[in-house]
């Protein structure tokens, strides 16, 4: 048997490394606190529900309108909020959006009626608009296409981090009501506000613009990094003059037509998750809260063992059809059987497959936009596809309001998952 001949690193593939590492362990870590964060301002109004809407005297449909307010408002700030980031830099503006969304979710602990209430979530969504999308477009700056994927399965890792280590903590602060003269869901705005505006400082002091701007990368590593992204740029094709444009493009209305069917399902589900196990017996909120948080370790795994075999083998858009048909799978066992722990199982495929699926959805948009061009796509996919943010927990409202199940409400989410997975076939022949 021949010896096996082992080919030396060449030096250019030296760079790389080094540079992504730096990147990776400079920028990451903070990107995904910033999101954790971002993330239980999104899930406390899930927690603040269990006693909220009671004490309002609101239906569930009335109540989740709430989220399609908030909603709404962050989707329409979300194109002009990523063209600001672009003209004035990731640092300011991204600690802008901090400020204000921290400093709204506070205030919303004074809300005393339900126009207040929606007054407040139309104010927050305002927001906290451009957050998402925004890092979505920073990352593609910094990350070649090559590793992109799996810098942004490990940012959105801190999803189901926020909600494996806040939901128990949100269901202990609303069992905190009548403490210091607050409710439980007073409790729990104040608290979920304050930590993004301790990160404002933060965010100034250590988020770099671009990486031409930072002292931690030698030359050479500027160099290859600035030479990778603008082969992609080139590959990506001419570039309108006119941002807005890419409003018109028809392949980013496809994924965002796309992509929210993603959300209808991960916020639907998000939004009834704790409704449903409080469903399972007599289990206080912070039982409700561990419990809920479960699903998410195996969502958190999947996040980086999805785009790393998703690199190595097969398509994007294969990835994204099987992890629709586990969604599909996870979602129907859960509507058809009585066992809680049959449920949560089901829960758990949901939730991974509708979760793990989306960093494979964002790295397509750069492969035929770059620049003002590529930030207005990104936030136009998520400004469309966040509309299943409000829009998927009223459409369970509506069926638990006619039914008393948030259960038999997941039959909206089997729906929306089998759209995507029919959609992927047009998407094969549209994408490059």
């Amino acid at each position: 048997m021949a010896p096996q001949t082992l080919t030396a690193p060449t030096p250019t593939d030296t760079i790389a490394q080094r540079s992504l590492r730096k990147i990776s362990w400079r920028l990451l870590p903070l990107l995904c606190g910033l999101y954790v964060i971002a993330f239980l301002d999104r899930q406390n109004i899930s927690f603040a529900t269990l006693s909220m809407q009671a004490e309002f005297g609101m239906s569930a449909t009335a109540f989740t309108l709430g989220q399609v307010v908030f909603f709404v408002a962050y989707a329409l700030l979300e194109v002009p909020s990523n063209l600001a980031l672009h003209r004035f830099g990731a640092r300011r503006w991204i600690a802008r959006i901090m400020f204000t969304w921290g400093a709204i979710t506070i205030l919303t602990a004074l809300v005393s009626n339900s126009w207040q209430f929606y007054l407040a979530r139309f104010l927050l969504g305002a927001a906290e608009a451009g957050f998402y999308p925004g890092v979505l477009y920073y990352l593609s700056k910094w990350f070649p296409s090559s590793r992109r994927t799996a810098a942004i399965g490990v940012f959105m890792l801190a999803g189901p981090l926020a909600t494996i280590l806040g939901n128990p903590v949100l269901g202990m602060l609303d069992e905190l009501g009548g403490t210091g003269g607050l409710q439980g869901w007073q409790w729990i705005f104040v608290v979920t506000g304050i930590p993004a505006l301790l990160a404002v400082p933060l965010v100034l002091r250590r988020l770099p613009d671009s990486p031409e701007r930072v002292s931690w990368l030698q030359d050479d590593e500027k160099a290859w990094l600035t030479g990778q992204l603008a082969l992609e740029a080139e590959a990506a094709g001419p570039q309108s003059g006119r941002p807005l444009a890419a409003l018109r493009d028809r392949r980013v209305l496809a994924l965002a037509g796309f992509y929210l069917c993603f959300t209808l399902a991960t916020y639907g589900l998000g939004f009834w998750l704790p409704t449903i196990v409080s469903g399972f017996g007599h289990l206080s909120s912070g039982a409700v809260g561990v419990i809920s948080a479960a699903p998410f370790v195996c969502v958190a795994a999947s996040l980086v063992v999805v785009p790393m075999l998703a690199r190595r083998r097969g398509t994007p858009l294969g990835w994204i059809a099987a992890l629709l048909c586990l969604a599909i799978a996870g979602f129907t066992l859960t509507a058809s059987v009585d066992s809680p722990l049959l449920q949560m199982v089901g829960v758990t495929a949901g939730a991974v497959g509708s979760t793990a699926s989306q960093p494979l959805v964002w790295t397509t948009i750069p492969r035929f936009l770059a620049g003002a061009a590529a930030a207005a796509g990104i936030a136009t996919v998520n400004a469309v596809g966040n509309l299943g943010g409000g829009f998927g927990p009223m459409g369970i409202g509506v069926i638990v309001d006619r039914t008393g199940s948030a259960v038999t409400g997941l039959v909206l989410l089997i729906g929306v998952c089998f759209v995507a997975l029919l959609a992927t076939m047009g998407l094969r022949r549209m994408l490059p």
